[in-house]
Protein backbone atom coordinates (compact mmCIF):
# COMPACT_ATOMS: atom_id res chain seq x y z
CA UNK A 1 0.00 0.00 0.00
CA UNK A 2 1.68 3.54 -1.04
CA UNK A 3 0.35 6.75 -0.16
CA UNK A 4 1.10 9.93 -1.41
CA UNK A 5 0.21 13.27 -1.21
CA UNK A 6 -2.65 14.98 -2.66
CA UNK A 7 -2.73 17.04 -6.09
CA UNK A 8 -5.17 19.58 -7.97
CA UNK A 9 -5.44 16.70 -10.64
CA UNK A 10 -7.02 13.68 -8.28
CA UNK A 11 -10.07 16.12 -8.22
CA UNK A 12 -12.47 14.29 -10.82
CA UNK A 13 -11.51 10.87 -9.84
CA UNK A 14 -11.82 11.58 -6.30
CA UNK A 15 -14.69 13.10 -6.60
CA UNK A 16 -16.29 10.09 -8.64
CA UNK A 17 -15.26 8.03 -5.56
CA UNK A 18 -17.31 10.16 -2.91
CA UNK A 19 -19.56 10.25 -4.86
CA UNK A 20 -19.99 6.45 -4.93
CA UNK A 21 -20.61 6.07 -0.85
CA UNK A 22 -22.99 9.29 -1.06
CA UNK A 23 -22.05 10.60 2.78
CA UNK A 24 -23.32 13.52 4.20
CA UNK A 25 -20.23 13.95 6.53
CA UNK A 26 -18.37 17.33 4.93
CA UNK A 27 -14.90 15.26 4.85
CA UNK A 28 -16.23 13.90 1.63
CA UNK A 29 -15.27 15.84 -1.03
CA UNK A 30 -12.58 16.56 -2.83
CA UNK A 31 -11.83 20.29 -2.02
CA UNK A 32 -11.82 20.29 1.76
CA UNK A 33 -8.99 17.41 1.79
CA UNK A 34 -7.19 19.66 -0.80
CA UNK A 35 -7.59 22.65 1.01
CA UNK A 36 -6.06 21.64 4.28
CA UNK A 37 -3.41 19.10 2.66
CA UNK A 38 -0.22 21.51 4.44
CA UNK A 39 -2.22 21.76 7.61
CA UNK A 40 -3.62 18.33 7.96
CA UNK A 41 -0.84 16.64 6.37
CA UNK A 42 -3.27 14.32 3.50
CA UNK A 43 -2.15 11.41 1.70
CA UNK A 44 -3.79 8.85 -0.80
CA UNK A 45 -3.90 5.69 -1.16
CA UNK A 46 -5.74 2.76 -3.92
CA UNK A 47 -6.87 -1.12 -2.62
CA UNK A 48 -8.55 -2.41 -5.56
CA UNK A 49 -11.37 -0.08 -6.35
CA UNK A 50 -10.78 1.55 -2.80
CA UNK A 51 -9.57 4.86 -1.93
CA UNK A 52 -8.20 5.17 1.47
CA UNK A 53 -7.62 8.56 2.85
CA UNK A 54 -5.07 9.29 5.30
CA UNK A 55 -4.30 12.38 8.04
CA UNK A 56 -1.15 13.54 10.25
CA UNK A 57 -2.63 15.65 13.26
CA UNK A 58 0.38 16.14 15.52
CA UNK A 59 2.29 13.62 14.22
CA UNK A 60 -0.23 10.97 14.79
CA UNK A 61 -1.53 9.07 11.75
CA UNK A 62 -5.46 8.55 11.51
CA UNK A 63 -7.24 7.17 8.72
CA UNK A 64 -10.69 6.96 6.62
CA UNK A 65 -12.79 4.06 6.51
CA UNK A 66 -12.72 2.79 3.08
CA UNK A 67 -14.15 4.97 0.41
CA UNK A 68 -15.58 3.56 -2.92
CA UNK A 69 -17.28 0.31 -4.61
CA UNK A 70 -14.66 -1.60 -4.01
CA UNK A 71 -14.32 -4.52 -1.11
CA UNK A 72 -13.77 -2.66 2.00
CA UNK A 73 -12.94 -5.41 3.96
CA UNK A 74 -9.98 -6.68 1.48
CA UNK A 75 -9.06 -3.21 1.67
CA UNK A 76 -8.99 -2.97 5.29
CA UNK A 77 -6.93 -6.13 5.78
CA UNK A 78 -4.22 -4.70 3.78
CA UNK A 79 -4.51 -1.23 5.52
CA UNK A 80 -3.85 -3.62 8.94
CA UNK A 81 -0.97 -5.58 7.08
CA UNK A 82 0.16 -1.99 6.49
CA UNK A 83 0.19 -0.95 10.09
CA UNK A 84 1.65 -4.33 11.24
CA UNK A 85 4.79 -3.96 8.66
CA UNK A 86 5.15 -0.50 9.86
CA UNK A 87 4.78 -1.24 13.98
CA UNK A 88 1.60 0.87 14.04
CA UNK A 89 -1.77 0.14 15.15
CA UNK A 90 -4.48 1.68 13.24
CA UNK A 91 -6.59 4.64 14.08
CA UNK A 92 -9.61 5.02 11.88
CA UNK A 93 -11.09 8.51 11.76
CA UNK A 94 -14.91 10.07 11.26
CA UNK A 95 -16.80 6.86 11.12
CA UNK A 96 -20.60 6.80 11.19
CA UNK A 97 -22.51 4.98 12.65
CA UNK A 98 -23.31 2.38 10.02
CA UNK A 99 -19.43 2.17 9.69
CA UNK A 100 -19.17 1.49 13.49
CA UNK A 101 -21.78 -1.53 13.31
CA UNK A 102 -19.61 -3.07 9.66
CA UNK A 103 -16.54 -2.97 12.13
CA UNK A 104 -17.96 -4.44 14.75
CA UNK A 105 -19.47 -7.29 12.48
CA UNK A 106 -16.07 -7.99 10.60
CA UNK A 107 -13.97 -7.46 13.68
CA UNK A 108 -15.96 -8.11 16.59
CA UNK A 109 -13.90 -7.34 20.23
CA UNK A 110 -10.47 -5.47 17.55
CA UNK A 111 -11.41 -2.13 17.98
CA UNK A 112 -12.35 0.18 21.03
CA UNK A 113 -14.55 3.02 19.83
CA UNK A 114 -15.21 6.81 20.82
CA UNK A 115 -17.77 9.46 20.16
CA UNK A 116 -15.89 13.04 18.70
CA UNK A 117 -18.22 15.27 19.51
CA UNK A 118 -16.17 17.99 18.25
CA UNK A 119 -16.26 16.44 14.54
CA UNK A 120 -20.08 16.09 14.39
CA UNK A 121 -21.60 17.81 11.23
CA UNK A 122 -24.25 19.75 11.78
CA UNK A 123 -26.91 19.26 8.94
CA UNK A 124 -29.95 21.49 8.55
CA UNK A 125 -33.03 20.92 5.68
CA UNK A 126 -32.44 23.55 3.05
CA UNK A 127 -35.90 24.75 3.81
CA UNK A 128 -35.36 25.74 7.16
CA UNK A 129 -32.33 27.69 6.51
CA UNK A 130 -34.30 29.93 3.78
CA UNK A 131 -37.76 30.67 5.81
CA UNK A 132 -36.07 30.76 8.81
CA UNK A 133 -39.90 30.36 10.41
CA UNK A 134 -41.17 29.97 13.98
CA UNK A 135 -40.53 31.73 16.60
CA UNK A 136 -36.96 29.97 17.21
CA UNK A 137 -35.85 31.79 14.55
CA UNK A 138 -37.19 35.55 15.79
CA UNK A 139 -34.06 36.99 16.85
CA UNK A 140 -32.43 35.82 13.43
CA UNK A 141 -35.24 37.65 11.46
CA UNK A 142 -35.12 40.63 13.46
CA UNK A 143 -31.31 41.10 12.80
CA UNK A 144 -31.82 40.61 9.42
CA UNK A 145 -34.38 43.29 9.03
CA UNK A 146 -31.66 45.43 10.93
CA UNK A 147 -29.80 44.77 7.79
CA UNK A 148 -32.60 45.48 5.40
CA UNK A 149 -33.49 48.62 6.77
CA UNK A 150 -32.09 50.63 3.96
CA UNK A 151 -32.36 49.19 0.38
CA UNK A 152 -28.34 49.61 -0.45
CA UNK A 153 -27.73 46.22 -0.05
CA UNK A 154 -26.96 43.45 -2.46
CA UNK A 155 -26.14 39.46 -3.27
CA UNK A 156 -23.96 38.47 -5.95
CA UNK A 157 -22.18 35.50 -6.85
CA UNK A 158 -18.69 35.25 -6.56
CA UNK A 159 -17.06 36.53 -9.60
CA UNK A 160 -13.56 37.21 -11.23
CA UNK A 161 -15.27 40.79 -10.99
CA UNK A 162 -15.55 40.88 -6.91
CA UNK A 163 -12.99 38.03 -6.03
CA UNK A 164 -9.89 40.32 -4.97
CA UNK A 165 -12.65 42.23 -2.46
CA UNK A 166 -13.56 38.95 -1.09
CA UNK A 167 -10.32 38.50 -0.59
CA UNK A 168 -9.33 42.19 0.95
CA UNK A 169 -12.35 41.43 2.89
CA UNK A 170 -10.65 38.24 4.44
CA UNK A 171 -7.66 39.88 5.06
CA UNK A 172 -9.81 42.92 6.94
CA UNK A 173 -12.06 40.50 8.80
CA UNK A 174 -8.84 38.55 10.18
CA UNK A 175 -7.65 41.68 11.09
CA UNK A 176 -10.26 42.86 12.74
CA UNK A 177 -10.90 39.94 14.89
CA UNK A 178 -7.61 39.17 15.82
CA UNK A 179 -5.08 41.51 18.00
CA UNK A 180 -1.53 40.36 18.01
CA UNK A 181 -2.02 38.55 21.37
CA UNK A 182 -4.42 36.36 19.85
CA UNK A 183 -2.93 35.50 16.21
CA UNK A 184 -1.91 32.02 16.28
CA UNK A 185 -0.48 29.63 13.94
CA UNK A 186 -4.04 27.95 13.66
CA UNK A 187 -5.75 31.75 12.95
CA UNK A 188 -2.89 31.97 9.91
CA UNK A 189 -3.89 28.43 8.74
CA UNK A 190 -7.52 29.15 8.49
CA UNK A 191 -6.49 32.52 6.90
CA UNK A 192 -4.18 31.31 4.32
CA UNK A 193 -7.03 28.13 3.58
CA UNK A 194 -9.62 30.80 3.07
CA UNK A 195 -7.62 32.60 0.56
CA UNK A 196 -6.61 29.94 -1.44
CA UNK A 197 -10.38 28.76 -1.78
CA UNK A 198 -11.09 32.07 -2.94
CA UNK A 199 -8.38 32.14 -5.57
CA UNK A 200 -9.04 28.38 -7.23
CA UNK A 201 -12.55 28.51 -6.40
CA UNK A 202 -12.97 27.28 -10.09
CA UNK A 203 -10.61 24.57 -10.28
CA UNK A 204 -11.80 23.66 -6.64
CA UNK A 205 -15.56 23.44 -8.12
CA UNK A 206 -16.60 25.59 -5.78
CA UNK A 207 -19.80 27.98 -5.36
CA UNK A 208 -20.00 31.38 -3.56
CA UNK A 209 -21.83 34.28 -2.34
CA UNK A 210 -20.98 37.92 -1.89
CA UNK A 211 -23.11 40.20 0.18
CA UNK A 212 -22.51 44.25 -0.35
CA UNK A 213 -23.59 47.21 1.67
CA UNK A 214 -23.52 49.97 0.66
CA UNK A 215 -20.94 48.63 -1.95
CA UNK A 216 -18.97 46.92 0.30
CA UNK A 217 -18.15 43.33 0.74
CA UNK A 218 -19.43 42.91 4.71
CA UNK A 219 -20.06 39.20 4.01
CA UNK A 220 -19.20 35.55 1.60
CA UNK A 221 -19.57 32.21 1.62
CA UNK A 222 -18.02 29.51 0.09
CA UNK A 223 -19.10 25.74 0.04
CA UNK A 224 -19.70 23.15 -3.01
CA UNK A 225 -22.37 19.77 -3.63
CA UNK A 226 -21.70 16.75 -1.05
CA UNK A 227 -23.66 14.26 -2.58
CA UNK A 228 -27.37 13.41 -4.09
CA UNK A 229 -28.96 15.89 -1.47
CA UNK A 230 -26.39 18.01 0.10
CA UNK A 231 -25.20 20.87 0.28
CA UNK A 232 -22.12 21.80 2.19
CA UNK A 233 -20.81 25.43 3.14
CA UNK A 234 -16.70 25.15 3.53
CA UNK A 235 -16.77 28.85 4.97
CA UNK A 236 -18.73 31.89 5.92
CA UNK A 237 -17.05 35.38 7.04
CA UNK A 238 -18.87 38.27 7.54
CA UNK A 239 -18.11 41.26 9.85
CA UNK A 240 -19.27 41.06 13.21
CA UNK A 241 -20.16 44.88 13.46
CA UNK A 242 -22.16 44.48 10.61
CA UNK A 243 -26.12 43.85 12.47
CA UNK A 244 -27.36 41.05 10.44
CA UNK A 245 -24.56 40.17 8.02
CA UNK A 246 -24.12 36.71 9.35
CA UNK A 247 -27.53 35.39 8.71
CA UNK A 248 -28.05 37.43 5.97
CA UNK A 249 -25.40 36.11 4.02
CA UNK A 250 -26.43 32.59 5.30
CA UNK A 251 -30.16 32.88 4.31
CA UNK A 252 -29.47 34.48 0.88
CA UNK A 253 -26.85 32.29 0.04
CA UNK A 254 -29.39 28.97 0.90
CA UNK A 255 -31.77 31.32 -1.06
CA UNK A 256 -29.50 31.47 -4.42
CA UNK A 257 -27.35 28.78 -4.27
CA UNK A 258 -28.59 25.49 -2.24
CA UNK A 259 -32.09 25.01 -4.17
CA UNK A 260 -32.42 21.52 -5.34
CA UNK A 261 -30.80 20.14 -2.41
CA UNK A 262 -32.89 19.09 0.91
CA UNK A 263 -29.79 19.59 3.43
CA UNK A 264 -27.17 22.34 3.79
CA UNK A 265 -24.22 20.55 5.75
CA UNK A 266 -22.26 23.65 7.82
CA UNK A 267 -19.43 21.52 8.73
CA UNK A 268 -18.44 20.77 12.39
CA UNK A 269 -17.25 23.05 15.86
CA UNK A 270 -13.87 21.62 16.34
CA UNK A 271 -14.95 22.17 19.81
CA UNK A 272 -14.72 25.73 19.56
CA UNK A 273 -17.64 27.18 22.00
CA UNK A 274 -18.68 30.17 20.19
CA UNK A 275 -18.61 28.30 17.35
CA UNK A 276 -20.81 25.34 18.96
CA UNK A 277 -23.35 28.52 20.46
CA UNK A 278 -23.78 29.86 16.72
CA UNK A 279 -24.18 26.46 15.31
CA UNK A 280 -26.64 25.34 17.22
CA UNK A 281 -28.63 28.81 17.53
CA UNK A 282 -29.81 27.27 13.47
CA UNK A 283 -31.15 24.71 15.33
CA UNK A 284 -29.92 21.58 13.39
CA UNK A 285 -32.30 18.84 11.86
CA UNK A 286 -29.10 16.12 12.16
CA UNK A 287 -26.30 16.39 14.04
CA UNK A 288 -24.30 13.83 12.47
CA UNK A 289 -21.98 11.48 14.68
CA UNK A 290 -18.71 10.59 13.82
CA UNK A 291 -16.90 8.37 15.67
CA UNK A 292 -12.53 7.16 16.29
CA UNK A 293 -11.74 3.60 16.10
CA UNK A 294 -8.44 2.13 18.17
CA UNK A 295 -7.19 -1.35 16.77
CA UNK A 296 -6.62 -3.51 19.96
CA UNK A 297 -6.22 -6.29 18.22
Amino acid sequence: MIFRDIELSDRDWLDKKFKEDNKKACEFCFANNYLWRKYFPTQIATEGDCVILRYYAENDAMYVFPIGNGDKKKALEQLFLYGQAKGEQIHLYGLLDYEVEQLKEWYPKHFRYEADRDMFDYIYETEHLANLSGKKFHGKRNHIARFMDDDDWEYEKLNSENLHECIDMNNNWIQKKYDDDAWSQEVQDEYDVVKCALIDYKRLGLVGGVLKKYGEVVAFEIGEPLNDDTFVVHFEKAYADVQGAYPMINKQFVLHECQGYKYVNREEDDGEEGLRKAKLSYHPDILLEKYNAYKIG
